[in-house]
């Protein structure tokens, strides 16, 4: 069977995942509340409207949850705000609260824009029915949580004017042996080069993530790279399975950010999460995730490496004896390779290093293993790539897999993806640090302090 058509497959599942599948699939365990609602509604506005490339949508998912977790958090004063605390009674509406604050960041106010003011129309009417939908009880609460959830939109709105979203790109370095330069079939430029200059949402700059950088040409480390791609990368590989075939197309979905973004919130169903986890849950991975993706921009451009399909067609120049050239060597990651929905594989155009899927996912694997406290949360997730489904006994298998996977796409160097995957680590290790710690207030014990005392 070629592996390059073949898409379903049959994996055998442990009972804890199979458990875990259930949990989620059941109407009467699995429950949807106002913050994963509108991380849908999101989602939706950011990636599908807006089309927002994915390292221009991880900003986007980290202004509308930060403000969300804001909104939240000044009802429920379990831990510091990220940005403000709104004055509030404990009566006041979280849903309200988490409904205003995310439809504000997206669609702004009257003097102040928002993500998406062109989508209004649109999420207007989503919004006021959601709203209308939720009970008022006691009376006057919803209408206060409206009132906190736009403070916190308005906060976050102020707080990202002038950040460097949609600044100048970085200047590009002559052309040279192991310099990236646009890559075949559509010799195509980075959509959004500024991200790496967009001011950080947590860590005090970008620079302080700068990785150890790619391996010398003239290295054996760079040759045992080269050669490890060259091979099991090849469209025409030999050597890789249908299952790293895959898992290669399956992490390529058309947005990592929101593929993590749909298996939290399908994490917040089966761990049986309340309003207040989520909203502080999904502000933590996104928040970790916008900036691993700024760190990493930052240093792509920084040391602006050529990628593999460059690399191996151009070996003759790269100095090192144990390297041989191809000139008509092709990635997986090719027009060619079928795939069940567009656009199509190629790679992507931008410098190889750090890789950006493995700086974010490890970022959110990271974050999601310290806000659990385990690393044993088994998932499965859908990608929109691949169209197959993928599960996981841990949350580290996945981030393993990523690093495998795009190798096995032929669009990255191993150490891009180890030290990308490092990268994101540093981010979520500083949130942990510094961030979304608990409050302790007189007579109230939270249930993050509660779960931690068992």
């Amino acid at each position: 069977m070629n592996p390059l058509t073949h898409f379903r497959k049959t994996r055998i599942l442990s009972p804890l995942i199979l458990l875990t599948l259930v949990a989620i699939a059941s109407p009467t365990v699995a429950r949807a509340d106002a913050v994963t609602d509108w991380n849908l509604i999101a989602s939706t506005a950011i990636v599908t409207n807006a089309g927002q490339p994915p390292h221009v949508s991880v900003l986007s998912f980290a202004m509308v949850q930060g403000a969300v977790y804001d909104a939240v958090n000044a009802i429920d004063r379990g831990h510091q705000p990220y940005l403000v605390q709104p004055p509030s009674n404990q009566t006041d509406s979280k849903e309200a609260a988490t409904a205003a604050a995310a439809f504000r960041v997206l669609v702004g106010f009257a003097d102040l824009p928002g993500l998406f003011p062109s989508q209004q129309p649109t999420l207007q009417p989503i919004y006021d029915a959601y709203i209308a939908s939720l009970p008022d009880n006691p009376p006057g609460s919803r209408a206060a949580g409206i009132v906190i959830g736009e403070a916190t939109a308005r906060a976050m709105l102020t707080a990202r004017l002038n950040d460097g979203r949609g600044g100048p790109a970085p200047t590009l370095y002559p052309p040279a042996p192991g310099i990236w330069r646009p890559t075949p079939p559509n010799y195509a430029h980075d959509p959004a080069p500024w991200v790496g200059n967009v001011r950080p949402f947590i860590v005090p700059s970008a620079e302080m993530l700068r990785t150890d950088g790619p391996n010398a040409l003239a290295s054996a480390e760079y040759a045992e790279d080269f050669n490890e791609i060259k091979e099991i990368g090849s469209l025409y590989s030999t050597t890789r399975t249908m299952d790293q075939t895959d898992a290669a197309i399956f992490w390529q979905d058309n947005n990592p950010p929101a593929l993590w973004n749909r298996v939290s919130r399908a994490l917040a169903a089966s761990q049986n999460l309340d309003i207040v986890e989520n909203a502080r849950l999904f502000a933590m991975e996104d928040l970790a995730a916008a900036d691993a993706l700024i760190g990493c921009w930052n240093d792509k451009y920084y040391w602006q490496f050529w990628r593999p399909i460059t690399a191996i067609r151009e070996a003759d120049t790269d100095g090192n004896p144990d390297t041989e050239p191809d000139p008509n060597w092709l990635p997986l990651f090719d027009p060619s390779t079928p795939v069940c929905n567009p656009p199509p594989l190629v790679t992507p155009p931008f410098p190889d290093h750090p890789a950006g899927h493995a700086c974010v996912s490890s970022a959110i694997v990271h974050t999601l293993q310290n806000f659990f406290g385990t690393d044993k949360i088994g998932f499965s997730a859908f990608s929109n790539k691949s169209c197959t489904t993928r599960s996981f006994e841990r949350l580290s298998d996945a981030l393993k897999e990523i690093i495998d996977a795009r190798v096995w796409g032929g669009i990255h160097f191993r150490t891009a993806d180890t030290q990308g995957a490092v990268l994101g680590k540093k981010v979520a290790h500083y949130l942990e640090k510094h961030y979304f710690q608990p409050v302790q207030r007189s007579g109230f014990i939270s249930r993050t302090q509660l779960i931690a005392n068992r």
